[in-house]
């Protein structure tokens, strides 16, 4: 499995997953990619099964690169456990993904192979995954405002429908 040879701290607090990713969203390296869609941790030993799945698929051929590297320490505390006394153990490594993250990148296989190394690999992932290829437009961040991050669209917002506007005109008569 994957993990840091050393670490500054043993352990480390959950943090916040909140928002893109900022970097790893552009192929570098290969022709195909897996981008993540969702945000979560992604453990050592889903990354593993990934790499094996694409793998076992392309029967070694190609290369393919992880982009993703479990650098963040997962504690926990025994079952049956009291509270206080601290934090547990770290138990684990994971590595912090955000939308837009490129997980795997793949080339020297076609597109149809490639397409179902990601898929089976995609299966074995706690978040929804997409299938990227080399020139296609593959993330753009999203521009969110106050009125369309809401689950009302600019375009229906209330503030802009005709029957608001005439009782604020009547209003001010």
């Amino acid at each position: 499995m994957l993990s840091p040879k050393r670490t500054k701290h043993r352990k480390q607090q959950k943090g916040r997953r909140g928002g893109q990713a900022k970097g790893g969203f552009e192929l570098d390296f290969g022709r195909f990619g897996l981008m993540s869609l969702g945000r979560g941790f992604m453990s050592a030993q889903q990354i593993e099964a990934g790499r094996v799945a694409i793998n076992r698929h392309v029967k070694r051929g190609g290369q393919l690169w992880v982009r993703i590297f479990p650098d963040k320490p997962v504690c926990k505390k025994p079952a049956e456990t009291r509270m206080g006394k601290g934090k547990g153990t770290p138990e684990g490594w994971v590595a912090v993904i955000k939308p837009g993250r490129l997980l795997f990148e793949m080339d020297g296989v076609n597109e149809d192979t490639a397409r179902e190394a990601m898929r089976l690999c995609a299966n074995k992932l706690p978040f929804g995954c997409r299938f990227v290829v080399r020139g296609e437009i593959q993330w753009r961040r999203p521009i969110f405002s106050r009125r369309s991050a809401g689950s009302i669209p600019p375009s229906s917002c209330p503030a802009r429908t005709p029957w608001r506007r005439r009782r604020w005109e009547c209003a001010s008569r």
